[in-house]
């Protein structure tokens, strides 16, 4: 068993924001599989059920209380650190960037702070994507739910290549 959890805040207004970065991957992954989402309220969650026990997850809790959501569904399918995938905006990776990691503190990040205090472990992998620091005095809050200023194409790259990383992720061990 398998969970990629796409981290984002939900509802139209927070689409496409720097913050989102984890729901658009869900999305781009979704284009190479035939998953229709399926809402689930005690979960507080919106599931995609791929082949082999695989799931991809966007949480419907906004992003600094995720691990509400994210910790109820690790219990309820028995899933193990290793099998836990979380993919995020990182604030401290050039805009770009893509690192694939495992058992990290938050470095800030509150949404996977929310996480590793609901779970009590930060024994999990994490895609990290880089959007960069705001320029100036703009606040890290403002930045990050701000639309990206970046040209469209460049962004639509870097979804992509996150993409791969979790998609390589979830194939090991087929």
């Amino acid at each position: 068993m398998k969970i990629v959890v796409g981290l984002g805040n939900p509802g139209e207004k927070y689409a496409g924001t720097r913050h989102n970065m984890g729901f658009a991957v869900v999305d781009e992954i979704l284009k190479n599989y035939v998953a229709g989402p399926q809402i689930n309220k005690k979960f507080e969650a919106i599931l995609y059920f791929l082949d082999k026990g695989r799931i991809l997850v966007k949480p419907q809790t906004f992003m600094n209380i995720s691990g509400k959501a994210v910790n109820r569904i690790v219990n309820f399918y028995k899933v193990k650190p290793e099998g836990l995938l979380a993919v995020h905006d990182d604030v401290d990776l050039e805009f770009g960037e893509v690192k694939h990691v495992f058992g990290r503190g938050s470095a800030g990040h509150r949404g996977v702070e929310s996480v590793i205090e609901a779970l009590g472990s930060d024994q999990f992998g994490r895609v990290r994507i880089g959007i960069g620091r705001p320029a100036g005095l703009v606040e890290i809050e403002t930045f990050v739910l701000q639309k990206f200023s970046e040209d469209p194409q460049e962004v639509q790259k870097l979804v992509e290549r996150a993409s791969e990383v979790v998609i390589n992720w979830l194939k090991e061990g087929d």
